[in-house]
């Protein structure tokens, strides 16, 4: 599917023969969105990013939850710190674009503490974890200082619930201030040639619920990744650094052709639920019977037909919303998700050494993924180990069956399509590559080794 010529380009894209192939009245939401503007200079070939070019801040604790400025919520303590409505500030209406309906909803905010970003950024990924029981949902907002000492707008980074009776979850495309964009999910510096950077943020929380009930969201986690990757086609492989292979369950995309094609034509386009729920299995959740009554019984692997439909972005009409993934998978109890970046393959090798897999994002030809098969504009996997030799076992969803998800591709091309910011179309033209993007869940409850693995890119 096209997508825009930004690093967003990636974002979840379907398969490809080749590569290349309302607004609230409490939200300040600019229109107009300005196209990307030029991409920074190249970095010289073969430099590895170091993890100085990420990072993640998230609010979670008790204590987070405290610090920041509340109208209408409170921090509730527990096992499980969180946010939830406690008297409404007031009402609002909200027209949802995607069904028309109108509604009116009891609303609270959260403003958190500014977040001076250990990187001035050219982009930034929120993600969050809640819960939203039928009757509620959320909307994150992003709002940021320039390094010129000029601030953005509030931005809206998504409109969510985790179910699809009383909203459409969305995006919103068309924001802009002139000098940043709103990407689907990605806040993105327009020209990164120019040396603007994003230091500081603050993310706002709007809760939202049927007017005269107790109802409420509960939030566990909101945070950011920042990030200035360097441009680059190409980086070095690393040396390998582990041997070993986690036991993670396989499900193919592609046996879901054809079926909803309202969730972004079917199963051809499923690869991030898809390697979502593969995930999910792996740390021990999944739908109930009852969760999955409204699929197809015909259908083989009901879950992944769940997956798709509950992380569906309706305004980018897709399924591969990276933090829309990571809301879903924390809909599952006792679970955490977070989208962010790393810088190398060793970084990905620690927390598969400490039992944690990921979802990484990555775009290439066909030509430049030995055993592949395909090449795409974007597509998401699930790494899973790595082999003796240092290759990267991944469990790819764009197999015909699940017996054959398992493959090994080489490092030096797997490390090159997931950490480059930039290269080259079937068609010779210069498009985005993800630089590093990836989706981390883990328990509540995680080994002390998961929480330092976790720990060393600043996720906690």
């Amino acid at each position: 599917m096209a997508r825009p010529t930004s690093r967003r380009t990636v974002l979840g894209a379907a398969i490809a023969a080749a590569a290349g192939t309302g607004a609230l009245s409490s939200s300040a939401v600019p229109a107009g969105a300005a196209p990307a503007g030029a991409a920074p200079a190249a970095e010289p070939a073969g430099r590895v990013v170091p993890a100085s070019h990420i990072d993640n801040h998230f609010w979670t604790s008790y204590t987070d939850w405290r610090s920041g400025a509340a109208a209408g919520t409170r921090a509730v303590a527990g096992s499980r710190p969180g946010l939830v409505i406690s008297a409404p500030l007031g009402r609002t209406e909200y027209t949802d674009p995607h069904t028309g309906r109108s509604a009116t909803w009891e609303y609270g905010t959260w403003t958190s503490p500014v977040h001076l970003s250990r990187v001035p950024a050219t982009e930034v990924v929120a993600s969050w974890n809640a819960s939203t029981p039928a009757g509620t949902w959320l909307q994150v907002e992003l709002r940021g200082r320039y390094s010129d000492a000029t601030s953005t707008p509030w931005f809206v980074m998504g409109r969510w619930a985790a179910g699809d009776g009383d909203i459409r979850r969305t995006s919103l495309d068309d924001q802009s201030d002139g000098r940043a964009s709103i990407w689907t999910d990605t806040f993105s510096i327009d020209d990164a040639t120019s040396g603007l950077r994003l230091n500081s943020y603050q993310l706002r929380l709007t809760l939202y619920r049927t007017p005269g009930t107790s109802l409420t969201p509960t939030v566990r986690r909101l945070g950011a990744m920042a990030s200035d990757v360097p441009d680059r086609f190409t980086v070095p492989a690393s040396t390998p650094g582990l041997a070993r292979e986690l036991r993670v369950p396989r499900y193919s995309q592609n046996t879901h052709v054809g079926q909803y094609p309202e969730y972004d034509n079917g199963g051809e386009a499923w690869c991030s639920p898809t390697s979502s729920q593969m995930i999910i299995e792996y740390w021990g959740h999944g739908p109930t019977a009852a969760d999955l009554a409204w699929v197809n019984p015909a259908f083989a692997d009901p879950q992944v037909c769940h997956a798709a439909r509950f992380t569906f972005d309706h305004q980018y009409s897709g399924c591969g919303n990276w933090p829309f993934n990571a809301a879903y998978a924390a809909t599952y109890a006792d679970m955490n998700a977070v989208v962010t970046r790393l810088s190398s393959l060793p970084d990905l090798e620690s927390l598969i050494r400490a039992g944690i897999p990921a979802v990484t994002s990555q775009s290439f030809l066909r030509e430049e993924l030995t055993g592949a098969g395909y090449g795409t504009a974007g597509h998401l996997m699930t790494v899973i180990g790595f082999t003796a030799g240092g290759d990267v076992i991944a469990n790819d969803p764009a197999s015909l069956s699940n017996e054959a998800v398992r493959r090994i591709y080489k490092r030096a091309e797997w490390e090159k399509i997931w950490l480059r910011t930039k290269r080259y179309n079937a068609a010779g033209k210069v498009v985005s590559g993800t630089g590093g993007v990836c989706y981390l869940y883990w328990p509540a409850r995680p080994t002390a080794a998961q929480r330092k693995a976790l720990a060393a890119f600043g996720i906690h």
